[in-house]
């Protein structure tokens, strides 16, 4: 008679254990450090976590807390963002370098604190500092939490596909001279696939990425463009992958032989392997979409898809026939419009696509290129004498020396930012016809402030200034949807009809089409300061970036809590 009851307790233990193992805290040390690759045929000193590169992988589970503490012992400043983290009240481990903290300096610590919250699937870290993040960067890997399946089958592995880019020369260097110049900055050398150039580059066949495979299964590849300043096209030979997921939110699954990926982007996708060894080895490759009128390192890095021999030999044999993707060209706009068209949210019970149906406050952005004047006496490499500039509604971003979340925390602002930024053009003119001969930029330090809870619609538009270009938006602190895109000028009378309100995209990062516009939506749920900027770092540095401050709410879990106590101090 007494067993009910001690099944009835041992169950309950049962239980209280798996909920105690459900939500974790994870702690990870970050020494940031010098460490010396060969790449290319020479050897050069880079900055990297733990000397590793690409860095280490976060792997945690929804709902887990993570804990970083970041040690620098290098010369730079550095500061690392957990790219697509939601940061919900976390604003303070964001990271970008003057917008929520001032960066950690050289024989400091500061530690990462933060919660994943309603995510799930592939982000990424990097440095958010200058470019530090050529290569400081690796992986984040969110599972679902304990027991909850994925919304497809469960894959025989997962593999993360880390695309980056490669320079001989140092980066900072390379950032510095184009400043300087006023000129575009030097292309890439090479673009790698987990640090490794492959066998189409020189001295680069001993530094190529191989995945080997079984034959009659499923992998899970996470794929990650943390590439500096390109776009890219990713493809297999002879295989088809299923696009499950983006920016660590499912999607309606969709068959592909290729995939379209903006620096910031990161898209799982399922390879189902052949169902016997096919006699054959199969190319991976990546290569730029590029639309604008710079210079661009043209090059294509590949690895090897390898299947397991069904025979005791050597698994890698060079007789066997190689098979190599096609990959569209480097302009290609109409399969860049046509992929982004196929990303719908999966928009279930479980993964509900919470696109806000009603807008409280709308904003309409420029985005593109521009012009500095050259200093008085001095040479410049930018168009007609100029030095290259970049802009959101016609403001080049200036930095500011101490942290924006600080100021605004504080009540500190005056002197560091103006609340003020523009809800749309002050100059309004044919966005994508022929340009305005003044191609200026006004330069400030400018934020749009939103009350919380306020439901946003922004639409972004590119302009011909200097020429249409694609131009890949990160917002920090946010996923939002996309409710439209299109080509051409936005038209506010007719456009908003064909919104998708049902299952949007639910991105961190979207392109704006070259030539075209993208209409988002978000709810301004979370309070703090949060950096949105092409995350083409050349744009980024000539000022395409902004920030939204967003304002507490009424209730207790509606406000920013305090800073930690070791939070970097500016100087």
């Amino acid at each position: 008679m007494g067993s009910p009851p001690l099944l009835l307790l041992f169950s309950f233990l049962l239980m209280l254990q798996h909920a105690t193992r459900a939500e974790q805290t994870r702690h990870y040390k970050f020494n940031i450090q010098i460490a010396n690759v060969t790449r290319l045929c020479s050897t050069k000193s880079i900055l990297t976590v733990n000397g590793q590169f690409p860095g280490p992988k976060i792997v945690a589970r929804e709902g887990d807390r993570v804990v970083v503490r970041v040690t620098n012992h290098v010369d730079h400043n550095v500061t690392i963002h957990w790219h697509g983290v939601r940061q919900l009240r976390s604003g303070w481990a964001d990271g970008p370098a003057y917008v929520t903290q001032c960066p950690i300096q050289t024989g400091q610590s500061y530690v990462y604190n933060f919660t994943i919250v309603g995510q799930r699937g592939t982000l990424f870290w990097h440095a958010h500092i200058s470019w530090l993040r050529a290569t400081l960067y690796g992986p984040i890997i969110i599972l679902p939490k304990l027991g909850v399946p994925y919304p497809f089958g469960k894959p025989y592995k997962e593999v993360p596909i880390i695309l980056g880019e490669w320079w001989k020369t140092d980066t900072e260097a390379v950032i510095s001279q184009a400043l300087q110049t006023g000129g575009a900055p030097n292309v890439s050398d090479a673009y790698t696939i987990n640090g490794l150039p492959g066998p189409l580059y020189n001295c680069s066949a001993q530094h190529t990425f191989k995945l080997k495979v079984k034959p009659g299964k499923v992998y899970l590849l996470r794929l990650i463009n943390a590439a500096v300043n390109d776009e890219l096209f990713f493809s297999i030979a002879n295989h088809t992958v299923t696009v499950v997921e983006v920016d660590a939110g499912y999607v309606k699954p969709f068959d592909t032989e290729i995939v379209l990926v903006s620096p910031g982007q990161t898209t799982n996708l399922l390879l189902r392997t052949k169902p016997y060894f096919p006699g054959a080895m199969f190319l991976m490759k990546a290569r730029p979409y590029a639309t604008g009128q710079a210079t661009f390192d043209n090059t294509t890095v590949a690895g090897f898809v390898e299947y397991q021999k069904p025979y005791s030999v050597s698994a890698f044999d060079k007789k066997l026939p190689l098979h190599k993707p096609t990959l569209p060209a480097f302009n290609d706009t109409s399969f860049a419009a046509n992929f982004a068209g196929k990303l719908r949210s999966l928009a279930t019970v479980r993964f509900p696509a919470n696109v806000p149906q009603s807008v409280g406050r709308r904003f309409f952005f420029t985005v593109g290129l521009g012009t500095n004047p050259c200093p008085v006496n001095g040479t410049c490499q930018g168009p007609n004498g100029t030095k290259f500039a970049a802009a959101v509604n016609n403001v080049s971003f200036a930095m500011p020396t101490t942290a924006l979340l600080q100021a605004h925390y504080f009540g500190q602002s005056r002197g560091v930012y103006t609340p003020d930024f523009p809800v749309y053009p002050l100059r309004q003119f044919n966005y994508t016809g022929t340009p305005p001969n003044n191609t200026m930029v006004g330069n400030g330090t400018k934020l749009v402030v939103l009350p919380f809870n306020a439901s946003v619609e922004l639409v972004m538009q590119d302009t011909s200034i200097l020429g249409t270009e694609s131009h890949p938006l990160h917002l920090h602190g946010y996923n939002f949807f996309v409710v439209g895109q299109g080509s051409g000028n936005f038209d506010p009378a007719k456009d908003p009809a064909n919104f998708n309100l049902v299952d949007p995209v639910e991105r961190n990062t979207i392109g704006v089409p070259a030539g075209g516009w993208v209409a988002i939506r978000f709810l301004a749920d979370n309070p703090g300061v949060w950096f949105m900027h092409c995350h083409i770092e050349a744009h980024m540095s000539w000022g395409l970036k902004m920030a939204w401050l967003v304002l507490d709410g009424s209730l207790p879990s509606q406000k920013l809590p305090p800073p930690p106590s070791d939070l970097p101090k500016c100087g």
